[in-house]
C-alpha cells in the first residue's frame, strides 16, 4: 500500500477530478449494505469485556476521508463505506452498536493505546512494526491494481501487458516502485520498458488516461475501484480483474490488553464470512478482489 498521506491526497484529488474537466464527471449515489439480517451471537458477545458490553457500543477510531472504505454521506455527518458497514455488522454480532470517532490517521494507534477508542478501522495495514504496539484482526487484502480506460482498448490484463505502454503513478508511492521493477522485468525479457509518467496529481493522471496519453494508472485497490465506479458515473474507467499486486492485509486494531475483544471480533468476522454477509458488503462496494476466506489475528 502506498504511504497513507499519498492515499488521502490521491482520494481527495481523485474526487475533485470528477468535476475539473470540460466534461464533468457525475458521482453515483453511494450504495449501502443491508445489515438487517445480522443478529447477536450470544457466545461471541460473552467474550466482550464487561465495560464495553455494559456501554452497549463499540467505539471505533477512524480517519473518515478514504472512500470507498470510509467517508461521509452527503449530510457531511454520517459515516459510510465498506469498512463502516463491516464494523457495524461485527458490532451487531456482538450485541453492540458501532460509534465512530473521526481523527488524524497518525493518532489512531495512540488513541487505542490510551483507550480513547476500543478499536481502529481505517484502511490500516497490519504490519510487523505496528504489531509491536497493537493487535490486528485482519479483514481485507489490499494492494496495487491496474485502472484502464472503459472497455480496456489496449487489452491490459496484467503487469506484463504494461511493457512498452504508458503508465501513470503518483510520486513516491509503492506503485511507482512497482512500475520501475516491472519495467526492469520487461527489459530483462527483451521487451520495451514501461513508459512511466510520475506525477503528484491524481487529477492529472486521470486526465492522461482519459485522453489516451497513458494506457493505465496504478493505484490502491479500493481507491481504483471507487474512482472507476464514480468518475463519469462509471463511464470513464474500469479496473483490471486480477488479485491485488503485492497485497497485504488491512486490520482492525485492538489494544493488546484486550485479547478477548480481539477473539470476539475475529469470531464475529468469521461468522459474517460464513453466512455471506461479508461477501454482500464487499459486493455492494465492488471490492470483492480483496476478500479473505478466514479471519486472523496478526496474520495467524
Amino acid at each position: 500500500m502506498m504511504p497513507r498521506l499519498l492515499v488521502t491526497s490521491l482520494l481527495v484529488l481523485g474526487l475533485a477530478a470528477c468535476g475539473s474537466t470540460s466534461d464533468p464527471a457525475q458521482t453515483s449515489t453511494p450504495p449501502s449494505s443491508d445489515l438487517s439480517s445480522v443478529k447477536k451471537d450470544d457466545k461471541l458477545a460473552a467474550l466482550v469485556p464487561p465495560e464495553i458490553a455494559s456501554a452497549g457500543k463499540l467505539r471505533v477510531g477512524s480517519n473518515i476521508q478514504n472512500p470507498p472504505n470510509n467517508f461521509y454521506d452527503q449530510d457531511g455527518k454520517t459515516p459510510m463505506g465498506s469498512e463502516v458497514d463491516l464494523i457495524k455488522a461485527i458490532a451487531a454480532k456482538l450485541g453492540l452498536k458501532a460509534e465512530h470517532s473521526d481523527m488524524a490517521f497518525s493518532s489512531l494507534i495512540t488513541s487505542l493505546e490510551t483507550k480513547r477508542v476500543d478499536v481502529t478501522m481505517a484502511a490500516m495495514n497490519d504490519t510487523a512494526e505496528r504489531q509491536q504496539k497493537i493487535d490486528f484482526v485482519d479483514y481485507f487484502t489490499s494492494g496495487i491494481t491496474i485502472m484502464v480506460q472503459k472497455g480496456n482498448p489496449q487489452g491490459v490484463k496484467g503487469p506484463d501487458d504494461l511493457c512498452g505502454k504508458g503508465v501513470a503513478v503518483n510520486l513516491g508511492s509503492s506503485q511507482e516502485q512497482f512500475a520501475k521493477e516491472q519495467s526492469q522485468k520487461c527489459q530483462a525479457q527483451g521487451k520495451p520498458e514501461v513508459q512511466l509518467s510520475v506525477t503528484d496529481s491524481d487529477t492529472g493522471n486521470q486526465n492522461q488516461l482519459r485522453t489516451g496519453r497513458v494506457a493505465a494508472i496504478l493505484n490502491d485497490l479500493p481507491t481504483a475501484v471507487y474512482v472507476a465506479k464514480t468518475a463519469g458515473d462509471g463511464s470513464y474507467f474500469e479496473v483490471v480483474q486480477l488479485p491485488p499486486i503485492n497485497g497485504g492485509p488491512y486490520g482492525i486494531g485492538v489494544n493488546k490488553e484486550n485479547a478477548k475483544l480481539s477473539e470476539a471480533i475475529k469470531g464475529a468476522l468469521q461468522s459474517l464470512i460464513d453466512d455471506g454477509t461479508y461477501d454482500r458488503i464487499l459486493t455492494t462496494w465492488d471490492i470483492k478482489q480483496g476478500a479473505i476466506a478466514k479471519a486472523a489475528i496478526n496474520g495467524k
